[in-house]
């Protein structure tokens, strides 16, 4: 449909299907035919770029580490890999229509307009536009759909346990699981770290990494639970580390047991009835998707679920687009614009209706999309935290108590902090910096160890949008062991890169809430309990009180 203004150009929108090889065919002949003045192309300056064959854009350590970039990062690829998983049956190129569009133009000597908002934009606008309950659906969806159920069950047993902890350590005792119960799991923990440790590090020249990683697991847990439980051969370790980490460590082992059984079963569950549904999907039947846009048409579903998500990727790009087309019709061109067919419906009735568009500043910038409650809850946690430490201080606690609270803050976070990025892959100065700055960041909202962690390894690896293609290609080889995908997705810059600077973030948060929930009620302990504790925050907070009184008067 062609959309005319009096005294104006033109602008004919054409939809295509961006893996259809008849949508290829269907754009050449038409500009061929047509001659228009401009072909305006459903792309904007980066991805034009790539499908150039350009050097292809390098990220900005800034729009990387910054804010909620992990999860955006996780929505692009998505949508990328959708793509290239449908390109690859069709055998088409994804983004294959829009440059026969480019290509055909420049062949003729017709030129080239590139009328879509940039993707970075539109990933962070659409990860904005969603709320908290439909992120986490998607990225839960995406675990059991994407990965092993089974293996996501057992990393959420794992998260569960971590939580349970706390509660085996201080009511444990009510149920049998005392001092002298906890001493002989906390045996079975050093002999379990020990055994899988030397088989991980002795084991690497016969065993594969996947091999080996089950090896140290299985022989560990079994070692450990015969030798240092049953018959106690780490009691004089378990003596030297005292009452304190006792409680710690065989608390924490008994929660993290219990929940691996319950996310084992919840994923075995999840395995079978997924497999059930595996058999009733219908085969995917090119001929129905020769008339829409693949991505857009995925996320018509979305919208359903989620319709400020759906918003951001597409009724805003409609108007954007639209935006673009008036502006080439009032300077009297002839424009013939290709475009997704799902947009098609969307840009045609602005063009026919202008005065709707919205305002374009409304279609640009980052929509906060109402209360940052993130910021908010860690700016209330940071609060608590600072109060507590000043009250204490404040406080007859003494010295000694603020130390060793201070300490067990600062090695909890810088532990986790940087134990979880040395497993992700970074170097040990990325993990040591992150590690060293997680005290800090921990009791700020605006900061992130992550960010610390995640400069160092730029410095070393840089990171571009072709990251995002090696990673489909791996993922395209459905033959290969986990084991060898998982290492040569490792190697990919951008994913290590990602992967490190959430398992540094991750860190420190579980390292902060296991130090909120299970290391200041076994403080409190020592300090009287409950009641204790309360005395000496009301103590700390009087004493503020008078000298904030007396500096005044």
């Amino acid at each position: 449909m062609s959309q005319e203004a009096a005294g104006e150009g033109r602008v004919r929108v054409v939809g295509t299907a961006h893996v259809s090889e008849e949508s290829v065919r269907e754009v050449e002949e038409t500009i061929e035919a047509e001659r228009p003045d401009v072909v305006a192309v459903e792309l904007d300056e980066g991805r034009y770029r790539q499908l150039k064959g350009g050097e292809p854009d390098d990220i900005e350590p800034g729009d990387l580490l910054s804010g909620n970039t992990v999860f955006q990062f996780i929505a692009y690829w998505m949508l990328s890999y959708v793509q290239a998983r449908l390109g690859d049956r069709f055998d088409v190129t994804p983004g294959a229509d829009m440059l026969a569009a480019v290509e055909t133009a420049e062949d003729l000597g017709i030129d080239v307009a590139l009328v879509d908002r940039d993707i970075n934009e539109t990933m962070r606008r659409f990860w904005s536009r969603m709320s908290f309950v439909e992120k986490l659906q998607m990225i839960g969806g995406l675990a059991f759909g994407i990965g092993d159920s089974r293996g996501v069950g057992l990393a959420g047993g794992v998260i569960l346990g971590v939580l349970l902890g706390p509660l085996v350590a201080i009511f444990g005792g009510s149920v049998g699981l005392g001092l002298p119960l906890l001493s002989r799991i906390t045996g079975g923990v050093v002999v379990a770290v020990g055994v899988a440790a030397a088989i991980w590090v002795f084991g690497s020249s016969v065993l594969s990494t996947e091999d080996r990683l089950l090896a140290a697991l299985a022989a560990g847990i079994a070692i450990g639970g015969i030798g240092g439980v049953g018959f106690g051969l780490a009691a004089p370790v378990v003596d030297a580390l005292g009452d304190f980490t006792v409680r710690v460590v065989g608390s924490m082992a008994v929660g993290i047991v219990g929940g691996l059984f319950v996310g084992g079963v919840i994923g075995q569950f999840a395995a079978v009835f997924g497999a059930a549904e595996v058999d009733d999907v219908e085969e995917l039947d090119m001929s129905r998707m020769t008339d829409t846009d693949v991505v857009t048409a995925m996320m018509e579903e979305f919208r359903q679920f989620s319709p400020g998500g759906a918003a951001a990727l597409i009724d805003e790009r409609d108007a954007f687009i639209a935006y673009k087309l008036v502006a080439l019709r009032q300077s009297g061109a002839d424009v013939l614009a290709i475009v997704g067919a799902g947009h098609r419906e969307g840009i045609e009735r602005y063009l026919e209706h202008p005065e709707e568009l919205p305002p374009m500043a409304s279609l640009t910038g980052t929509d906060g999309g109402g209360i940052p409650w993130g910021k908010v809850v860690g700016t209330a946690i940071s609060v608590v935290v600072i109060g507590f430490f000043v009250l204490l201080a404040l406080s007859s606690a003494g010295d000694d108590t603020l130390l060793r609270l201070f300490g067990a803050w600062f090695l909890v976070n810088g532990l986790f902090a940087a134990g979880l990025a040395k497993a992700a892959g970074a170097r040990w100065s990325s993990s040591i910096v992150g590690g060293a700055v997680a005290w800090m960041t921990s009791i700020n909202p605006f900061l992130a160890p992550g960010w610390f962690a995640g400069y160092m390894e730029l410095r070393h690896d840089p990171v571009n949008i072709s990251d995002i293609s090696t990673l489909n290609d791996l993922l395209a080889d459905e033959e290969k062991p986990i084991g060898d995908l998982v290492e040569e997705m490792f190697s990919v810059p951008l994913f290590r890169l990602i992967i490190v600077v959430a398992a540094t973030n991750i860190g420190s948060i579980v390292a902060s809430a296991l130090f909120v929930a299970y290391l200041l009620p076994l403080f409190a302990l020592d300090l009287g309990g409950a009641a204790g504790v309360t005395r000496l925050l009301f103590e700390g907070a009087r004493n503020g009180w008078e000298i904030l009184w007396g500096s005044v008067a």
